[in-house]
């Protein structure tokens, strides 16, 4: 490949924000034969397509996906450069793209992500939800800085990607008030025939919870099966049945969920991790948010 030309990945970011070739050409200030021809310039010593045509709009490729992402990066840092090199602070933010597995409580992962927000420079994150396969697919075309997950990347997932263990925990067992009290005696052989909300299958917390329910025996009536923990969670707030937290997250689930504690045990473990491309973490907010769970967070 030939040495990347950054007038030309200029006038392909334009483009690409633009999604029009004319309005972008204009912006520029060049006739649009002269982007139209620098960027199949660059097309060519990248050796791949960077957009295709969908009647007048030029929509991105993968490739041209990833190209974007990295003339993102590399034009907020120059802009960043010049304003440092004149004495004056950057005056936007730091943006953190974060990837959160669906099957993550929404509690942890706020408490996760929550040191990212008292860091001295603002932080802007772009929080998205969905499956582990999804998350980590957008993480290896860097549309993602990081995933949390509730388990190692996937054996499935072809992703060269680092995972960082930010901490374990175990869980406590939570009821409507008047029922976590008639349960709390005889715990956790009381469980055995009441009704349970439970995470959807797949998820770690779930797994976990199969293999313990097994292991003392217990039957308990499951009510409902939820791929949205915060979902769940209302469901218990209305009597619907008991659930599991991670032990980190108890008191605010309580005080939140009016909701009490019926027990709890370390036989069952959940843990978190941060998931990102890179071994040696840089940017402040991420570290930031390593730092907290591994010192206080799961301390």
């Amino acid at each position: 490949m030939e040495h990347l030309n950054f007038h030309h990945l200029r006038l392909f970011r334009a483009v690409a924000h633009e999604g029009n070739l004319t309005r972008a050409s204009r912006s520029l200030h060049l006739a649009p034969q002269t982007v139209s021809g620098q960027i199949r310039e660059l097309e060519a010593s990248l050796g791949e397509a960077l957009f295709l045509r969908e009647g007048r709009r030029l929509v991105l490729t993968e490739v041209g996906k990833v190209v974007r992402s990295y003339a993102d990066e590399i034009f907020g840092l120059g802009r960043e450069l010049q304003e440092t090199l004149r004495g004056q602070p950057a005056g936007r933010a730091l943006r953190l793209k974060v990837g959160v597995v669906d099957v993550l409580p929404k509690l942890v992962a706020y408490r996760l992500l929550e040191p990212a927000f008292t860091l001295e420079h603002p932080v802007h994150i772009l929080c998205r939800e969905g499956p582990p396969e999804a998350l980590l697919a957008q993480l290896a075309t860097h549309e993602l800085d990081i995933v949390l997950l509730d388990r190692p990347i996937p054996d499935a997932v072809n992703v060269r990607a680092h995972n960082h263990l930010l901490g374990r925990c175990g869980v406590t067992f939570l009821a409507r008030p008047e029922r976590a009290e008639q349960l709390r005696a005889g715990f956790p052989g009381s469980l055995d025939g009441e009704p349970v909300l439970l995470p959807a299958e797949g998820s770690a917390l779930r797994s976990e919870l199969d293999r313990w329910f097994a292991d003392h025996g217990l039957q308990p009536r499951v009510a409902g099966e939820f791929e949205d923990s915060a979902l769940l969670k209302v469901f218990g707030q209305a009597g619907m049945g008991f659930y599991a937290v991670p032990s980190v997250v108890e008191e605010e689930a309580v005080r939140q969920y009016e909701v009490e504690a019926l027990g709890s045990t370390d036989e069952i473990t959940a843990s978190f991790y941060m998931v990102s491309v890179e071994r040696r973490l840089r940017h402040p907010a991420v570290v930031a948010i390593g730092a907290t769970a591994r010192e206080e967070l799961f301390s």
